[in-house]
This record gives structure tokens, sequence and C-alpha cells, in this order.
């Protein structure tokens, strides 16, 4: 009954919403002669701090239509390069009139960048797409909302999450990629190209890990203990909840996003709460940059979608209380994962020193597990100051982290002999 009555809730709280968004509006129209009111400022605001806390936050759009790439503006067009039930694998198409731009584009490496399927929208990627899109081309995994996946579509666990990121890798061509994967996908993505290298297939040309939990023993953080304390029974009879009738996905078993954002929010409350006040005070200073930037942050932070039940389970099973990739026994779909089976691509991982999501060294065990690919063809970066979020998106990831990882796929952009 939970989902339900959080739909309950949503649905009571949805006209509350309209009924102060449009308040707002109408107390600070120019046209209202008591618009410089400081009561009705203070009015305004709480109406707008009461609409954003009770709208339904929907998945954003990637909204990326232009970039600065090799010196000039570049449209970009948004295409669905392969559509598939749980994932859409989506490029970042990239157009110029000058033919002498478009002959330099081409000549860019091609990377694949797997988001997280852990409870918020790719689109929390957009920084890193957009950055990298100035010199590479670019496709994304933009997961579907579980709940939103018809029944009939069937099950969806951790297996069917590799091989669909093989499907993905050999739809483009391994031959000529370079993964890139962030967070929970680091362990499917290394898993896949073990199982494509072990049967002599083509693999990425590289692959950057980036704050993930290749092995979550080293460095445990909340997320990683809530996991070992709890049997995993606790998860299946606790998080695990029906999709209401109103969606199509009405009867698939999910893990709801709204609990995982309530998880996201119990991490840092008091820092949540210190924003809104913050963009209740920014309103009332009429300081509309900063309360604009707190909108757009939110309306990120707050669109979170259902993961399907079995991916879930099998995640919180294999990764995070059975250590089954760093054991060296994990199986897929009857095949034994093997990361020593990797010899042509290289590896290059990334972790923020304060990242209190996948503590230090969870990462950096990839280079343990691949012990077949040469050391001068594998790197590691620890990025100072950096929390989870800073090592792919914002001025960290711009400036530093972003001109490493370009340059590390600049260095092994050629065919492996």
């Amino acid at each position: 009954m939970l989902y339900q009555i959080h739909e309950w809730q949503r649905a009571f709280l949805g006209p509350l919403s309209h009924f102060a968004d449009a308040s707002a509006q109408m107390l600070n129209d120019a046209n209202n002669p008591f618009a410089s009111w400081p009561a009705t400022q203070r009015l305004a605001a709480g109406y707008e701090l009461i609409h954003r806390l009770g709208k339904d936050y929907e998945k954003p759009a990637f909204g990326i239509h232009q970039v600065e790439a090799h010196g000039h503006e570049i449209a970009v067009i948004e295409r669905v390069a392969l559509d598939t039930p749980f994932c859409q694998l989506k490029r970042f198409k990239r157009f110029s009139d000058e033919q002498a731009i478009v002959e330099t584009m081409k000549n860019d490496p091609v990377v694949l960048v797997v988001a997280p399927l852990s409870g918020h929208h790719a689109t929390l990627l957009r920084d890193t797409v957009r950055t990298l899109l100035r010199e590479h081309k670019v496709y994304v995994t933009d997961w579907v909302d579980a709940r939103m996946v018809p029944a009939e579509a069937g099950p969806f666990g951790l297996d069917d999450y590799v091989a669909l990121i093989e499907r993905f890798i050999r739809h483009i061509g391994a031959e000529s990629l370079h993964v890139i994967s962030v967070c929970q996908p680091t362990v499917p993505v290394l898993a896949a190209v073990s199982l494509m290298a072990a049967r002599g297939e083509p693999t990425p040309r590289s692959l950057t890990m980036m704050g993930g939990p290749i092995d979550p023993r080293r460095s445990p953080t909340s997320v990683n203990n809530l996991a070992t304390t709890q049997p995993l029974s606790w998860f299946k009879g606790s998080v695990i909840h029906t999709v209401p009738p109103n969606y199509p996905g009405r009867g698939r078993e999910v893990y709801p996003g709204f609990l995982q954002h309530a998880g996201f929010i119990a991490m840092n409350p008091g820092r949540h709460l210190q924003s809104h006040w913050d963009f209740y005070e920014n309103l009332l200073r009429g300081d509309l940059d900063d309360a604009q930037s707190h909108r757009k942050f939110y309306d990120e932070y707050n669109a979170v979608l259902d993961l399907p039940a079995e991916f879930y389970l099998d995640t919180i099973a294999a990764v995070f209380q059975q250590f089954l990739l760093p054991r060296g026994l994990w199986d897929v779909n009857g095949e034994r994962v093997t990361p020593a089976a990797i010899r042509t691509s290289a590896l290059f991982t990334v972790e923020g020193e304060l990242d209190d999501i996948s503590g230090l060294g969870q990462t950096q065990a990839a280079h343990d597990l691949c012990s077949s690919i040469p050391a001068k063809r594998r790197a590691h970066k620890v990025i100072e100051g950096a929390g989870h979020y800073g090592i792919f998106s914002g001025r960290r990831w711009r400036e530093i982290v972003y001109p490493q990882v370009r340059d590390f796929i600049r260095r092994f952009d050629k065919p492996t002999v």
C-alpha cells in the first residue's frame, strides 16, 4: 500500500502546488500595485517555496542543442540509436555546414557514457555529456522509469543489465569505442567487457571508471553499511513495492524512486533544509541568480525513477553483500566474470577524495582485477576536494577531470596491435 499512499499524497499536493505557483506569479506580477511591498514579497516567496516542495518533478530534458567544438558553435541533435524496453541508447549528433569542421569532427573518438541506474535520470550527467561533446562523438544510456515499462516486457535483473551493455557496445562497434561508466555501472560494465574478452570478442579501446563500487569492502560508506547490516529478505519486504494501476507498468515490482529520493535526503537532511531556507531568503533579497541555481539543481535532484525490483535486489546481493566481483565468484548467465581476460583495453579509474557514496579505493580495485592489462595502459587519479558528484559534474569535472579523461582517451584512440 505504500506506493498507493504516495500516489494519494501526490494527488493531494498537486492542486496545492499549482495554487501556490499561481499565487506567487500573481503577487510578483509587475502590474500588481502591491508587488514591491515587503509583506507581499514574503508571501510570494513563501508560496513559491510551497510550490517547489509539493510539485511533481518530471524527468528533465538533456536540453543540449549546441556546443562549442573545435573553436566553433556546433548544432547538436539528440537521437535514439537503439530502443529497448528498459533503456534507450541515445546519440548526440553534432552538425556543421563547414566541411573543414565536419572533417575534423569525423576524427573525434567515439564515447559511450553509461549512466547509473540508481534513482536519478541519465540527465544527471548533462554536464558530463556537454563537456565531452567538445571533442568526442557521444552516446549515453538513458534508462527508462520502470513504472513506465509494461509488465509484459518481463523482468530486468543485473544479468540483463550486463547483457544490454554488451549489446550497446556491439551496436556502436567495440573496435573504435571508449566507454565511460559513472558510479553504479562500473560493476556491470567491467563484467560485460570481461565476458566479451573471455569469448574472444573485440573490446573497447579504453575503459574509464568513475566513483564506482568495484570492491565495496574498501573504505565502506554509509551506503555500503546499510546493505551489509540488513539481510536481503529485509530489502525484499521493506523497500520493494508494486506499481499502482495508473501507470503503464502496473503490477510490476519496483524499488520506488520516492524511497530512493528519501534516502538521498536522509544522508544530508540539514544541508537540504538550509538550501531551501537560503532559496527563500534569496527570493526576498531579489538574488535571482542564486534562486535560479537552486531551482535548476532541485529540478534535477528531485526527479527520480523507479528501479526494477530484480535489478535492485541482484545488485544488493551480488555487489554489496557477497562482493562476487572482487572475490572472483560472479557468474552472469552461466559465464564466469574474469576481468583478467581483458588484455587490450586501457583502464583509467577516477575517485573523489571526499566521495561519501563510493569510498576511496573502491574504484581503484579494478586495477587489481584487470591484471592482464599492462601497467603502461593503466592510470588512476584521486581528485582532491571532490565529492561524488564533483568528479563528473561542475567545475572540478570540467577543469580537472575532463582534461585527463580526454588525454587518456586520445592516447589510446588507436587499434591495439
